[in-house]
């Protein structure tokens, strides 16, 4: 043998030979990484670029993003999955160091890094192993033991399970394997620092020094060829699966890992549910509303990449719920299939790498699109919820298509069915429980609005309601000139003339509180009722109120949420015309609907912000602090109580209406167990007050058996949709008998006045 053919040289030789087929390998999956990741951002770019001062952080804000981010407070609305996933992300965190002192050893001849008290970071190491590789395992069981029905199934959900598992149990094969191929036997107490290589105590090796014990009992000796060569695969094996993981996860729907942070920081600083004006006077617009993905902006493509996939947000759909084709999950799924196909076709980017696995052998283009279905729909109960039906009828119809072009592939229609679009109730409590701050709710609008504007399709009944609100400013298309006729009918019932605006400027006087009576208020019978005990609520605590009478018009919320910004725009500027005339500082209504849309939407179109805007339940709740009202009778009910979604999710307003029934002596409250923030919908937001459900089962009926759940008297609403609603559903139960649906301020003004 020649002599520089040592052994040293050897040993040299393959040292070198390793770090060079090492730095090939990871340079070549970071790169794969890399090009990735600036595909998808490159189809983003696809979008409208987003209006970034709409996002922009609030002073206080990074509270909420840490909460979320690092405390997974949405997350923990599921306890189990909430604790899975903390394990997941901090378990991932710690093993970073790990994986990179067993990089540093496989590549030093078993020489650690040199960390301080190594023993003890061993040992937080396996024992961090063990914790994630036990949820994958509950992972799995959630998924496929408890088949939670939001939760999918198959080899793409399974697929990371998979790897990490895969890395954890490589993980603890390396460690076993260099504990027997170590110079130094187990049980020895040497320096893990020393020139060549060592193994911890014992001890400090709960899970592999077990490990390594049932290897050698199997054969594998202690410093022999098949130790040396067991490390060497299990290094190999995990090195691969974690470069695979990094290349599989920003194609994937782990991509979240990355982009829900970002999603979460550029959350919006607006008020929730606030949407964003069309510029309809902008004459070089081609289109209004959302007709292709590119239409929407780059931020909502954002959302699209942001999803994990979880199912809770279809899991609290109402329209999920009941039977309906509507999923927001698969909204969102669907959305980012399509982007993400037609994306490579335009930019001639291909968005999977390596490209050869995942496409078609036949060259030939394809796309996902959306098959005609129905969920086949089934209820433990016939008034019960299931999401079961709805996630197996978009699992089946969501397929691809042979020589489908997905540039061609129509948004609505192919990709998104009129149905789905139709069926959203615009509640937000998608948005309310996505932990990675999705907003599903604007996304339906803007295509509402391309529908509506450049279509003009939409199912007939809201067509009915729009043109009704166009001519008689009220959705039934009664006569505009009855909108004040309540006025004479409050005085011949209470005694009490409410002056309006016109005639009070007339006399040179000016009412301090403007109050909205809104369209229900003004025509239907019952929620009358409920504006009439206001007005002897407010008149009782001496406040100076007047209304608008003839003057006023719909607020625009019914036809905005639909789609016809056009209306909502012309109504807008006319309320906001006559409000200024009369110099309003202060709004007082007891529509929800209303109450939303001049607090949070009409500024954008000149309402000063001065003006304070207050949900009844709101202003009552002031007066009985300032001991205005003095609710003295006793009213013996057990009352639950149904949260509008516009006054909670979009308002945050879950107090007020619970603080005046505390106020009232004998009232004992009974929550339901959706309530607050996790309340189910009504089934009247977004428009569908107006138009008929034509699948699964009525959703106000859903809602109030739940209700009727905890036993009730009285189901207490702050919303005159909501009152309407829960009315119907009693009688559709057979038990309007036993069970009333009473609005918060009837029952407060029972207590005050005896009657």
């Amino acid at each position: 043998m020649p002599s520089f053919l040592t052994l040293r040289n050897v040993d040299q030789w393959l040292i070198g030979g390793r770090w060079a087929l090492f730095a090939v390998v990871v340079l070549f999956a970071i790169t794969m990484f890399a090009m990735v990741v600036q595909r998808r951002i490159l189809y983003m770019k696809l979008g409208v670029p987003a209006v970034f001062s709409r996002y922009r952080r609030k002073s206080g804000s990074k509270s909420g993003f840490t909460s979320q981010v690092l405390g997974h407070r949405k997350l923990l609305n599921d306890v189990r999955s909430g604790v899975m996933h903390l394990v997941y992300f901090y378990g991932f965190i710690v093993l970073q160091f790990g994986a990179a002192d067993l990089v540093w050893k496989g590549l030093n001849q078993g020489v650690p890094l040199p960390l301080p008290y190594y023993n003890w970071f061993s040992l937080t190491q396996e024992m961090t192993v063990t914790l994630v590789f036990a949820a994958v395992l509950y992972g799995a069981f959630r998924r496929y033991g408890e088949r939670l029905p939001r939760l999918k199934r198959g080899w793409k959900p399974s697929l990371v399970m998979w790897f990490i598992g895969s890395l954890m149990l490589t993980v603890l094969f390396s460690l076993a394997f260099e504990r027997l191929a170590a110079e130094v036997r187990m049980g020895q107490n040497a320096s893990v620092h020393g020139s060549t290589a060592a193994i911890v105590e014992a001890k400090f090796a709960p899970v592999s020094a077990p490990l390594a014990t049932m290897l050698e009992s199997a054969g594998v000796q202690p410093q022999s060829t098949a130790a040396h060569a067991g490390f060497e695969l299990f290094w190999w094996l995990h090195l691969l699966v974690l470069l695979s993981f990094l290349v599989y996860v920003p194609q994937s729907k782990h991509f979240h890992l990355l982009t829900a942070p970002v999603n979460l920081w550029f959350r919006r600083s607006t008020p929730p549910g606030r949407l964003v004006p069309l510029n309809l006077e902008d004459e070089e617009a081609e289109s209004f509303g959302a007709g292709k993905v590119e239409h929407f902006s780059q931020k909502q493509m954002l959302d699209l990449y942001a999803c994990v996939e979880c199912g809770r947000c279809t899991n609290v759909c109402p329209a999920s719920s009941t039977g309906k084709l509507l999923s927001p999950m698969h909204l969102i799924v669907k959305l980012r299939d399509h982007l993400t196909e037609k994306g490579a076709a335009i930019t001639s980017k291909s968005p999977w790498l390596p490209a050869s696995l995942l496409h078609s052998k036949s060259g030939e283009p394809q796309a996902h699109v959306m098959g005609a279905v129905l969920p086949a729909w089934e209820a433990e109960s016939e008034w019960g919820t299931n999401i079961a039906p709805t996630m197996a009828a978009q699992a089946g119809a969501w397929n691809i298509k042979e020589s489908a072009k997905p540039e061609e592939v129509e948004l609505i229609g192919e990709v998104l069915t009129e149905e789905e679009l139709w069926a959203c109730t615009t509640c937000r409590n998608c948005e309310e429980q996505c932990p990675v701050g999705n907003e599903h709710v604007d996304k339906i609008i803007d295509m509402r609005r391309y529908l509506v504007l450049m279509e003009g399709r939409l199912p007939s009944d809201g067509q009915r309601a729009l043109q009704n609100i166009e001519r008689q400013s009220n959705p039934w298309g009664l006569p505009r000139a009855e909108r004040a006729a309540w006025i004479n009918d409050c005085e011949s019932r209470t005694g009490i003339q409410v002056p309006t605006m016109q005639e009070l400027k007339k006399q040179g006087k000016k009412a301090d509180v403007l109050l909205w009576a809104g369209s229900m208020g003004a025509y239907d019978m019952r929620s009358r009722r409920v504006l009439y005990d206001v007005v002897r609520l407010l008149d009782h605590a001496g406040i100076n109120f007047a209304t608008l009478g003839l003057e006023e018009k719909s607020s625009g919320d019914t036809a905005r949420r639909i789609g016809n910004e056009l209306l909502f725009q012309e109504l807008c500027r006319e309320n906001i015309e006559t409000l200024n005339k009369y110099g309003v500082t202060q709004i007082v209504t007891a529509c929800p609907h209303t109450y939303n849309t001049f607090k949070n939407e009409y500024p954008d179109f000149g309402l000063s912000p001065s003006i304070i805007v207050e949900h009844h339940t709101e202003m009552l709740s002031r007066l009985l602090e300032e001991g205005l009202l003095k609710p003295e009778h006793k009213i013996e009910e057990r009352v639950t109580v149904h949260d509008s979604c516009y006054l909670g999710r979009y308002n945050d307003t879950y107090e007020a209406p619970r603080s005046l029934l505390r106020s009232i002596p004998g009232v004992s409250i009974e929550e339901m167990e959706r309530s607050g923030s996790n309340g189910m919908c009504c089934g009247a937001g977004g428009g569908l007050m107006w138009m008929e459900e034509h699948s699964g089962t009525r959703i106000n009926h859903a809602r109030t058996a739940q209700a009727l759940e905890v036993k009730p008297s009285i189901i207490s609403s702050a919303c005159p949709y909501c009152l309407t609603m829960m009315e119907d559903g009693l009688k559709a139960l057979g038990a309007d008998e036993k069970v009333i649906a009473r609005d918060v301020a009837e029952l407060l003004a029972e207590s005050v006045f005896g009657e």
